[in-house]
């Protein structure tokens, strides 16, 4: 990955979310060491700590710059998905320099509409393997 300009202390996105799955905590980090590379097609991630059980956290480039992290909190009966995402936009032709934001309210609507879509779109992948992961793992209790 190309070297990137540095971020903000306090990043434009910033991503945190919470989901609980009732499977147990190596089941969803097998999962999500599987998945992972599949959530993001307009983003590139790069592993730099594989934490095993207790998830992975990789750098982002491409729509916007950072980092993201997916820890998996034992909480019985199951796990907690931590997700977090800390970020800036690129610059329009680069997916590696971090746009500059104005304060203007049509600059922090774009962010707040892309913050948004990324939410909505992770939302969308753990809700999915968390109704996988559960109906799989009633299947085997019956």
């Amino acid at each position: 990955m190309q070297a990137q300009a540095p971020l903000p202390e306090e990043p434009s996105i910033d991503i945190v979310d919470e989901s609980f799955i009732a499977v147990d905590r190596a089941i969803v980090a097998r999962e999500v060491a599987r998945r992972w590379p599949q959530w993001w097609p307009g983003l590139r991630l790069e592993i730099y700590m594989d934490r095993g059980l207790e998830g992975m956290r990789w750098t982002v480039a491409g729509e916007f710059v950072g980092s993201s992290e997916v820890w998996l909190e034992s909480h019985a009966p199951g796990v907690i998905v931590h997700y977090y995402l800390r970020a800036e936009p690129t610059v329009p032709g680069s997916s590696t320099t971090p746009r500059s934001i104005a304060n203007t309210r049509r600059a922090r609507t774009q962010v707040e509409d892309l913050r948004r879509r990324h939410v909505l779109a992770w939302k969308q992948v753990v809700w999915a393997m968390k109704d996988e992961l559960e109906a799989d793992a009633h299947a085997h209790r019956q």
